[in-house]
């Protein structure tokens, strides 16, 4: 029976069909319900089989996303069937990291599926703004540029996005937070357009709503990354930033820290640690105005210590309950605060902190770098520059190595390109240490006495002093001059004078055969190599005391693997000192070579050198991170160099590699200030003979010169010969001359007489042919005129006639009038007939007044002609008159070259052709 049963039922149906049977469903529905039904079965699905789902009804569902987006229900279960999509179940067969690529891609592809999806953010429903916020970020995490595209030219879809900061659900919020973070992560475009949408002002009421930085949990650390995505190298967010106030929001909130730390209370130990990573998150954002060598750094600087951020974080610096990796960040914060700044850097030494400084080692007035401390309490204020001092060289403890290291930095900071704080700090420095004052923080004081003192265990104190030192020293002349003068000993009472750098020599030396930590000797290599460098002084102060060369190739060669930094900076310094060496140093640049050449060996120069430059701490420095020595489990940490430094190392390298191929006898030419140092001995002797070569060719100029005399006496003699010639011949040219202008003279007479006559001529013939012309003019006028009078008479006396018979008839009808009725139509006909008669002889009279009209036209245009008969006479005379003119120029011209010829004209001949020209 069951088997029966069995036969009969119909066919199961798997997964993939029914999904296909749903997606068909889906399509064909007219009805909401309908399409909500089929939805709901492809939900079920989803998670199990995202790829078949997706290649069956994907389409379908982003159409039912935008044809029932009015149907919140059915909106809802369509997002989450999306949102499925791109989560499915890690243990489904179908499950593949493509499959989120693929519907991506079909999103991005079309700009109305993403417009569509930003649209649901304006419903105040929870889970539609919630579902399209997380199913645009599973959207930009697989395709995020082509995401940001979309957003950014969608209608609105910025201020809609944005808009959702504003929402107090708190799920929503956050979403909102986390999707524009993940688009202004890399869209410049996109970054001001949230900026412009009052994003600013937005996150800092959420990290107030939050708790602030105390209280607030990992949402404000989401708006911290948001600020710091939209400012992150956006020079145009950054002033829109400062314009809005946003610098005063970033002091206030580093206020409510402080506050909050200073409290009676405290901050709660399982608080300190979130409060700590949103600090350190806001002083990275502070950060991301002060990037060296941005257009903007100053300006942003400005504004931060008129804002007073750069107190605050220098309060939060100096505060002892905060843990040492945000005090560290704080310190490198407020060095890039005021590098660079003059102004700022000279205000910020003017600064008061408060510390709680070590006691002192001995009972004597302890001083740092020349500034006097207060007696010793609990909480005192000093100094800024003092306090960086005593974190940077007073603490010995690893523990807050980061915090040394950072307070280093804003030391440096302080000093950076700033020559005359540079020469304060130093001369302060130099007059404590050679007062009777004991200075435990003097960094001429640490760097000159036994480094196997009481603090040799603490390697990083000299360290540090010497990377101070350097920076001190490094590329400033005046300082290294300063520094110069420090000196220990008095000669007037026959004591040993040590120099600084014989000092520090002695301190490397020693310290070396000690066996002190490398880190040590490290310091002390760096202050020399960058003194000496292009300073042949220092050069040779360091020259004086015969033995240190000795003992630097000592070094050099010393067959110790462990020691390759220390024998390749030993190596380096050798290099610098004898590049910069001269004839006149202690050692002479000759015999200094031969003893490198011959106690270390060009190979094995280069070999050390080679090696420092290949060690990771040099080649890979800008890669390795130099702090964090709180992760270091036991020993110390991995820093043995200075930034400065391994940028000049490795822009000199080149150079000192090669110094040992240079011949002994040329020497580096160095300017400094102004002022050139150094000079090649080969080159004066090739200069004497140069000189030399000079005056012998100053001789043979001379002879030259009396042979060049004597051939101009000879030919100054022919000269003259040659011009009493020329004076003959002159003479001759100017009787032939003389002649030549007799007969043009002649030829010009000729000429102007037939000139006169032709002219005379021409005029009388003119005269003649006038006369004639206004005769017949004359004559034609007066025709003209009697034909025209007789005309009007015949006219006057024909119109005459017409009136009085005109009058007789009038006066025939009237007496017919009078007569008798029966007349009247005779006399009408009469009076009629008539009247055609005079009109007819009317219309002759005027015929023939137009007649003599025409006649009187005729002689009008008769002497129209004469006139221009008489006009054309008058242009043939003009032209006569022209032809004289020139033959008039003509003869001035024949004058002047006579005259240019040297022929005399008579002043008679002008006056004479004066009276013809008037006659």
């Amino acid at each position: 029976m069951f088997r029966i049963l069995e036969s009969q039922a119909p066919t199961k149906q798997n997964a993939t069909d029914t999904i296909s049977t749903l997606g068909g469903r889906l399509q064909s529905a007219t009805l909401v319900e309908d399409r909500r039904a089929a939805i709901l079965g492809l939900r079920s699905f989803a998670k199990l089989y995202p790829a078949s789902v997706a290649s069956g009804a994907l389409r379908n569902l982003i159409i039912s996303l935008n044809q029932d987006s009015e149907d919140v229900d059915t909106t809802k279960i369509v997002l989450e069937t999306l949102l499925m999509l791109f989560n499915p179940d890690k243990s489904s067969p179908e499950a593949s990291d493509d499959i989120a690529l693929w519907l991506a891609d079909e999103f991005t592809q079309r700009q109305e599926n993403i417009t569509a999806l930003l649209d649901l953010l304006e419903r105040s429903d929870f889970f539609c703004r919630l579902y399209s916020l997380q199913l645009i970020s599973a959207i930009s995490t697989a395709r995020p540029e082509r995401t940001q595209e979309c957003v950014y030219t969608a209608p609105l879809g910025v201020s809609r996005l944005v808009a959702v900061l504003d929402d107090k659900r708190e799920a929503i919020r956050t979403e909102g937070l986390l999707l524009l973070a993940a688009l202004t992560i890399s869209s410049p475009d996109l970054q001001k357009l949230v900026a412009f949408e009052n994003a600013f002002d937005r996150v800092f009421n959420i990290i107030d709503a939050e708790g602030s930085l105390t209280h607030g949990g990992v949402v404000v650390q989401d708006c911290l990354s948001l600020l710091a995505n939209l400012l992150r190298l956006n020079g145009s967010n950054q002033s829109f930033f400062r314009e809005t106030g946003g610098v005063n929001k970033l002091a206030t909130t580093l206020g409510q820290v402080i506050k909050e730390e200073n409290s009676p209370d405290g901050v709660a130990h399982w608080a300190a640690a979130q409060r700590d990573k949103n600090l350190w998150g806001l002083l990275a954002v502070i950060r991301l105005f002060l990037l060296g060598g941005s257009v903007g750094t100053q300006v942003n600087q400005a504004s931060f210590w008129q804002g007073g951020v750069t107190f605050q974080v220098l309060d939060i610096a100096f505060h002892t309950s905060m843990e040492m990796a945000i005090r560290a960040e704080a310190l490198a914060t407020c060095a890039d605060l005021i590098r660079g700044n003059s102004a700022i850097q000279e205000a910020f030494a003017q600064r008061d902190v408060l510390s709680i400084p070590e006691p002192p080692l001995t009972p004597s007035k302890v001083k740092v770098n020349g500034y006097a401390s207060k007696p010793p309490a609990a909480e005192v204020k000093i100094n800024v520059i003092q306090g960086l001092l005593d974190l940077a060289l007073a603490i010995s403890s690893n523990t807050a190595f980061d915090v040394r290291i950072s307070a280093c930095e804003c030391i440096k900071a302080y000093l950076y390109h700033h020559a005359p704080i540079r020469l304060h700090f130093l001369r302060r420095a130099r007059d404590g240490h050679v007062s009777d004052d004991y200075e435990s923080d003097n960094i001429l004081t640490i760097l000159l006495e036994n480094a196997d003192g009481g603090r040799s265990s603490d390697p990083y104190r000299h360290w540090i002093a010497a990377v101070i030192l350097f920076h001190l020293l490094y590329d400033d002349y005046d300082t290294k001059n300063l520094a110069m003068e420090i000196a220990e000993g008095d000669a007037a009472k026959g004591e040993e004078v040590i120099t600084c750098i014989q000092g520090l020599s002695e301190s490397l030396i020693g310290g070396s055969q000690r066996g002190n930590d490398d880190r040590i000797t490290i310091g002390y290599l760096m202050v020399l190599c960058g003194w000496l460098y292009e300073d042949p002084d220092a050069v040779n102060d360091f020259l004086g005391e015969g033995s240190n060369v000795q003992s630097l190739i000592q070094m050099v060669i010393q067959p110790s693997q462990q020691k390759v930094l220390v024998a390749g900076l030993c190596a380096f310094l050798l290099g610098i000192i004898y590049e910069f060496s001269t004839k006149d140093s202690p050692i002479p640049r000759r015999l200094l070579h031969e003893i490198l050449t011959t106690r270390l060996g060009r190979e094995q120069f280069n070999d050390k050198m080679t090696k420092l430059r290949e060690h990771p701490l040099i080649r890979d420095y800008e890669v390795l991170h130099q702090g964090y020595a709180a992760d270091q489990i036991g020993g110390l940490p991995e820093v043995y160099f200075d930034k400065t430094f391994v940028d000049f190392l490795k822009d000199n390298f080149s150079r000192v590699l090669r110094t040992m191929d240079r011949d002994p006898g040329i020497e580096i030419s160095v300017v400094a200030n102004g002022v050139q140092k150094g000079i090649s001995r080969d080159l004066v002797d090739s200069l004497k003979s140069q000189l030399e070569d000079r005056n012998q060719a100053l001789q043979k100029t001379e002879t030259d010169l009396l042979t060049l005399e004597r051939r101009l006496g000879q030919e100054q003699a022919d000269h003259r010969k040659d011009k009493e010639g020329g004076a003959i011949e002159l003479g001759r040219i100017k009787s032939i001359n003389e002649s030549l202008q007799r007969h043009h003279e002649d030829e010009i007479r000729i000429i102007k007489a037939e000139n006169q006559r032709n002219l005379l001529e021409a005029q009388a013939g003119h005269d003649k042919q006038v006369m004639v012309l206004r005769t017949e003019a004359q004559k034609s006028r007066l025709e003209s005129e009697a034909a025209a009078a007789k005309s009007r008479s015949r006219q006057e006396a024909e119109i005459d006639d017409l009136k009085s018979s005109l009058k007789s008839l009038e006066k025939t009808l009237e007496k017919a009038n009078k007569d008798h009725t029966q007349d009247l139509q005779t006399a009408h006909e009469e009076y009629t007939n008539t009247t055609k008669a005079l009109e007819l002889r009317l219309q002759r009279a005027e015929e023939a007044a137009a007649e003599a009209e025409a006649r009187a036209n005729s002689a009008q245009k008769l002497a129209k002609e004469t006139e221009a008969i008489r006009a054309s006479v008058q242009t043939e005379l003009d032209d006569l008159f022209m032809v004289l003119g020139d033959l008039e120029e003509k003869r001035a011209k024949d004058k002047k070259r006579l005259k240019v010829l040297g022929q005399e004209v008579s002043d008679g001949e002008d006056e004479e052709e004066g009276k013809e020209d008037v006659e």
